[in-house]
C-alpha cells in the first residue's frame, strides 16, 4: 500500500453500489473500507481514520443523515468530508442534504467522472483546511 493513498469509508447497503463504487475507486488508486449502515461507519470510525467518507442516505440500522450529524458532531471527525450517495435526485434534494451536514452529494446512477472531481476536490479542500488550521 502507498503512503498517499486516499482512504474512503463507503457506507453502503445496496452490494451491487457497492461493488460499482470500489472498482471505480480501487481503479483510481483509492483504498475502500466499507460499512454496510450507518451504524456500522460509526463503529469503524473509532479505530480506522478515513480520509473521506461515502455515505448512502438510506441505509438499515441509522440512515446517513443521522450518521452524518453524529460524525460531523465529533472533534476527531468534523474535518472527514462527507459524501452523499442517494438516487434522490429530485429538485431541492440536493440542497436538502447539503443541510444535513454533508459536504457533497453524488447521485444515482453514479456519474464517475463527477464522482472522482467531487471526491478529489474535497480531500483538497480538507488538506487545505488541516494546514491552515480552520474549520
Amino acid at each position: 500500500m502507498q503512503p498517499d493513498k486516499a482512504k474512503v469509508l463507503l457506507v453502503e447497503d445496496n452490494y451491487m453500489n457497492k461493488v460499482l463504487v470500489r472498482e471505480i475507486l480501487t481503479l483510481n488508486g483509492y483504498e475502500i473500507i466499507e460499512a454496510k449502515s450507518g451504524a456500522e461507519a460509526l463503529k469503524m470510525l473509532t479505530v480506522v481514520r478515513p480520509d473521506i467518507i461515502l455515505m448512502d442516505i438510506h441505509l438499515p440500522e441509522m440512515d446517513g443523515f443521522t450518521a452524518t450529524r453524529i460524525i460531523k458532531a465529533d472533534e476527531r471527525n468534523k474535518r472527514i468530508p462527507v459524501l452523499a450517495i442517494t438516487a434522490s435526485a429530485m429538485k431541492g434534494e440536493e440542497e436538502k442534504i447539503l443541510s444535513h451536514g454533508f459536504d457533497g452529494y453524488i447521485a444515482k446512477p453514479i456519474e464517475v467522472k463527477k464522482m472522482l472531481e467531487l471526491i478529489t476536490a474535497n480531500l483538497a479542500s480538507k488538506k487545505e483546511k488541516e494546514l491552515s488550521g480552520t474549520d
